[in-house]
């Protein structure tokens, strides 16, 4: 802001802001006046254009069902708790600390516990496909035992129309051999 835009108190005498335009408060930071450049930096920033903050992108692999994501957050849980236990243990037994027998019990048990967590997420997903399907391309050698098994129902089929046509028309016409 230039010394000739400055405001004092009326009466003191130093110009003020013409009557045309209303004057709005100025922007401070920390008691600093901001930058005079503001109306040219809004007109710089009409010509370009406008860039997003971020850019989203697809993910690389579909999101985890809720229950398998809550069972693994939880294991995830556990398993920290029960390395931070270990070390304090260990570090209680190098210390020769009271609380070392105490702290390796507990991590044990939190050993096993954090297992059964591990075991959970791989139960709590295989339940979830088993459930909800999973989508599966079938390999080329399923598709061609599928093939081999349609085509011959179909000529099972062809045959057991034909065997039936043949005893239709009755009377020993088709036949070839006595029955």
């Amino acid at each position: 802001m230039g010394t000739a835009e400055r405001q004092e108190a009326p009466g003191i005498g130093v110009e003020t802001a013409s009557p045309a335009a209303p004057r709005r408060p100025e922007p401070r930071v920390l008691g600093i006046p901001a930058e005079p450049d503001v109306p040219r930096r809004r007109a710089a920033a009409r010509e370009e254009p406008y860039r997003p903050l971020w850019v989203e992108e697809p993910a690389r692999r579909r999101r985890l069902p809720d229950p398998v994501r809550t069972s693994a957050v939880r294991a995830v849980l556990i398993i920290a708790v029960t390395l931070l236990q270990a070390m304090v243990a260990f570090l209680c037994t190098m210390a020769g600390s009271w609380l070392a027998f105490p702290m390796v019990l507990s991590s044990v048990a939190s050993t096993v516990v954090a297992t059964w967590a591990a075991l959970d997420v791989w139960v709590t997903r295989q339940v979830w496909n088993q459930r909800h399907g999973v989508v599966s391309a079938p390999s080329s050698t399923a598709r061609a035992l599928r093939r081999e098994r349609r085509k011959a129902r179909r000529h099972a089929r062809v045959t057991a129309r034909a065997q039936a046509r043949i005893r239709r028309q009755g009377g020993g016409a088709g036949q070839l051999s006595h029955p």
